[in-house]
């Protein structure tokens, strides 16, 4: 439980942060994209991705947490990647650009966003327990 209080807490000011000396959201997707193609004065976007590697790297070995157990098969992750990428362009931001930065501005656009893809992700898993229709 601590762990959870620490990473929404860390998130939270990490997201503040970016916004207040870079003016930008923390969109985890469009970050991403950018460290990707890199244009002009955005390295920055590197070294967030690579801390967004490294943290979790480094509290495995240290050993405050233990690895996920992920039961998928590679084909299903990766078709699920595909969609979530796909989702993120079509909603104009992802989970932590609506969830955690949008909906901290009180965007109305942001607060629709987490309504829409946290019924459909409900849904999608519910749609798996009971049928194994996915």
């Amino acid at each position: 439980m601590l762990q959870v209080v620490l990473g929404g807490a860390l998130i939270g000011l990490a997201s503040a942060l970016l916004m207040a000396t870079h003016g930008r959201i923390a969109g985890i997707s469009s970050i991403v994209q950018r460290a990707l193609f890199l244009r002009g004065e955005e390295s920055w976007t590197v070294w967030f991705v690579l801390g967004l590697m490294l943290g979790p790297a480094a509290m495995l070995l240290s050993g405050w947490v233990t690895p996920p157990n992920i039961d998928i098969d590679w084909g299903s992750i990766i078709v699920g990647g595909l969609l979530v990428g796909m989702g993120t362009k079509i909603g104009s931001g992802c989970t932590s650009g609506h969830g955690v930065c949008g909906m901290g501005r009180f965007s109305a656009r942001s607060v629709v966003a987490v309504v829409v893809f946290m019924s459909v992700g409900v849904m999608t898993v519910l749609l798996m327990r009971l049928g194994g229709v996915l």
